[in-house]
């Protein structure tokens, strides 16, 4: 039974096309620019190219309902009828409902988004209460099946799974309703197993994380369940992100066909199953290729781990350790690539060849495979880097006291209770994107770009004055994206053409390749923040991205450990931060909405990961005078489980997401005493909808319930890059009208 699997398969591939087509096409229907029909056909096309080239590089299990417009627990959410009522009464398509929970429409906001485990991809929270009904609404999956069909490709349908998929919810106990849950996938497996669906996947990464003996048993509960249905597929749960611990002996303990293990993030797993005695006629499918990392596979060395799970199982399959989701598309179409660099990278389309070729080496040797790559360049290491780095002491990583910042910083800056600001950018409209496609091109030179620049720091400026806003900022005009302007600065980074990455819904990055050492060649923003502040009486901070996320949002050399790398980015930043005060600069904001995104999912690891990124931040943001003030921002994250490490930050200010999860990070900052300033989100930006005044002033008075009004700013959750003109001026008027409402002006 178990060989119909095949030897090779991946976990998911890339669905946003090679040119960002998904993008496009669903931001021309949010636009009203196509329809249905055409937004559908796009769609299909996207989804029959990927699995034509599965097929074509010769994976022998290819999965399908990967393709998603928005995202894969949102599908299934929709697949188990946990369509929330307040969408499903909003009388819409349900093409339009499903955008709707993603978005937020006028009279709904959107629901919850936050990170999916370690990774920059954004999810949206499913909200599972005791009135939630759940119903079977298999139709994508089948659909999908069925395109994948007339294309003579059979294929495996995809799903969160029913324990992962409540583990992630938020509600009252959503966990309680993983009987009822499991019903309906049993349902959906039915009606699969009668359209002739051989082998479906479901993901539980949910238990590579500490969970309780409850929570254990109750994956142990469901999948007992699901395995005893007479009529069903075979069934793959996929595990990935990390080791599975005592899950995976409850998961050998049901009648389930195939369990993914990662072995890459998760190495410990291989012990475990060695540990673990008869796999009773299981698949065990090895993610021996890296789909979180953009590096090509040491093969030999996969191939030896391959083969001591063959050693211990009747059938091996090999993998990607996780979907192919997180890396870019095709490596073949990056042609300015440094050789010595290219020759090292592995884009999905690479990867696939690799589970192809550790497939074939598990059934017949490692004779094929191709030799290892040479030693690193020594050009790619920087010997004054490390020097500065050996030579950094514990002074080097503190600031004075808070209560003497504070009192010096409030004397400079003379702000209002309750002072408004934004996190830093503003619309990137056509025109500046056309601006940079001419420098690009060739046909718009260095000075001309300039001019156009200052023109829209001009503007942003002007629109912040005529608002009333305290702390203003340049609008970041400039800058294509928050990591890959600074990395594209940076000795020791590279960057890509093509490399697309899908973050949330239609937006997509372009994470920067960090392969060598380190180092500021130039200051890279000061001479953007001190033209904006020539430009005004008001304080304009000065915009930087922060260690931690700049390593999380870039693919990260493996050769030296991450906290090293931390240090040398920290370095660049701390000397930028130097430069800008010189330049006049008195507030820094140095962003961190990755602290939580990098935290390691077993709390055994977490405090060694934590002293690292915090280090890293204070060392960047420690060499400036007590009175310039430092801000940071994070957003989309389950701040609860880092706050102390926020407080660590010392920041003199925090602006912290807290629209969509109301406000809920200011109790997590009450319980650990937080006594500095921040700034709880009052408007989703990610949301095309502009918030009311009550519910910004709503936001607001529940905020002042928590912090003191001298502490508490007023701001957005996140930078308005993705959002237009005309919606961040009505938001921002209401923001300025809220703080002036409490303040009582």
């Amino acid at each position: 039974m178990s060989t119909a699997f095949g030897q090779s398969t991946v976990l998911g591939y890339p669905r946003i096309g090679g040119n960002r087509e998904l993008k496009k096409a669903v931001e021309a229907y949010w636009a009203g620019r196509i329809d249905a029909a055409v937004l559908d056909e796009t769609a299909a096309g996207l989804r029959a190219e990927v699995w034509q080239t599965l097929r074509n590089a010769r994976l022998d299990a290819i999965p399908s309902n990967t393709f998603s417009y928005y995202d894969h627990v949102l599908d299934t959410a929709v697949a188990v009828g946990a369509v929330p009522a307040r969408f499903a009464r909003l009388g819409l398509s349900e093409l339009d409902t499903y955008f709707a929970m993603a978005r937020g429409v006028e009279a709904e906001p959107a629901m919850e988004l936050t990170k999916w485990f370690g990774t920059n991809y954004h999810y949206l929270v499913p909200e599972i209460d005791a009135d939630t009904v759940f119903a079977a609404n298999p139709v994508k999956a089948l659909g999908e099946v069925a395109e994948a069909g007339r294309l003579g490709i059979t294929t495996r349908p995809v799903l969160v799974g029913p324990a992962t998929f409540l583990l992630l919810a938020k509600g009252a106990d959503p966990f309680a309703r993983l009987d009822d849950l499991v019903e309906v996938y049993a349902q959906i497996l039915t009606v699969l197993a009668a359209a002739g669906v051989t082998w479906v996947q479901l993901d539980e990464p949910a238990y590579v994380a500490d969970r309780t003996p409850q929570e254990i048993d109750g994956l142990r509960r469901a999948y007992t369940r699901l395995g005893s249905l007479t009529d069903r597929p075979r069934l793959f749960v996929a595990t990935y992100f990390g080791e599975l611990g005592d899950a995976l002996p409850a998961l050998l303990q049901t009648p389930i066909e195939a369990i993914g293990l990662d072995l890459v993030a998760g190495p410990g797993n291989l012990e475990r199953l060695a540990a673990s005695g008869p796999l009773g006629g299981k698949t065990i499918v090895a993610g021996l290729v890296d789909g979180h990392n953009i590096w090509r596979t040491d093969l030999r060395t996969a191939a030896v781990r391959g083969a001591t799970v063959t050693a211990l199982a009747d059938h091996v399959a090999v993998s990607t350790s996780c979907s192919l989701l997180h890396v870019p598309v095709d490596l073949s179409v990056e042609t300015r690539l440094d050789p010595a660099l290219h020759e090292r990278l592995a884009f999905a389309r690479q990867k696939v060849d690799e589970v192809v070729l550790l497939g074939r080496a598990v059934r017949d040797g490692t004779a094929h495979l191709p030799a290892p790559l040479p030693p690193v360049p020594a050009a790619w290491r920087d010997a004054p880097v490390r020097a500065r780095l050996d030579a950094l002491s514990p002074a080097d990583r503190r600031r004075g006291s808070y209560a003497v910042r504070a009192r010096v910083q409030q004397e400079r800056l003379l702000l209002p209770d309750l002072p408004t600001t934004t996190i830093g950018s503003f619309p990137q409209t056509a025109e500046l994107r056309e601006a940079r496609a001419a420098v690009k091109a060739g046909t718009l030179d260095a000075a001309g770009y300039t001019v156009r620049m200052r023109e829209e720091v001009q503007r942003v400026i002007r629109l912040q004055e005529d608002l009333g806003l305290d702390v203003l900022v340049h609008g970041e005009p400039e800058r294509n994206d928050m990591v890959q302007y600074f990395g594209e600065q940076l000795d020791g980074f590279a960057a890509t053409d093509h490399g697309w990455v899908q973050s949330y819904g239609s937006r997509c990055v372009r994470p920067p390749i960090i392969y060598g050492d380190v180092a500021r060649k130039a200051p890279m923003t000061v001479e953007w923040s001190a033209y904006a502040q020539s430009l005004t009486s008001k304080p304009v901070k000065g915009m930087l991205t922060g260690p931690v996320t700049i390593l999380a949002w870039s693919f990260v050399r493996t050769d030296q450990p991450l906290a090293d790398t931390a240090d040398q980015v920290a370095l660049a930043l701390r000397d930028e931060c130097a430069d800008l005060e010189a330049a006049g600069i008195t507030v820094i904001q140095v962003d961190e909405p990755a602290l939580r995104e990098t935290l390691p999912l077993r709390k055994a690891d977490q405090k060694a990961y934590l002293d690292w990124a915090v280090g890293s931040f204070r060392l960047a943001t420690s060499g400036v005078a007590d009175g310039t003030q430092i801000h940071t921002h994070l957003c989309y994250s389950e701040f609860g489980e880092v706050i102390t490490a926020i407080d660590a930050l010392d920041a003199d200010v925090t602006s912290i997401e807290a629209s969509r999860s109301k406000m809920e990070v200011l109790d997590d900052l009450a319980a650990i005493g937080y006594s500095r300033g921040v700034g709880p989100g009052v408007w989703d930006i990610h949301s095309p909808r502009v918030p009311s005044h009550d519910e910004v002033a709503g936001a607001l008075r529940r905020a002042v319930t928590a912090v003191p009004a001298h502490r508490l700013w007023v701001n957005p959750d996140c930078g308005l890059k993705t959002r237009g003109y005309a919606e961040v001026e009505a938001s921002l008027r209401r923001l300025v009208a809220a703080a002036a409402e409490l303040r009582g002006d």
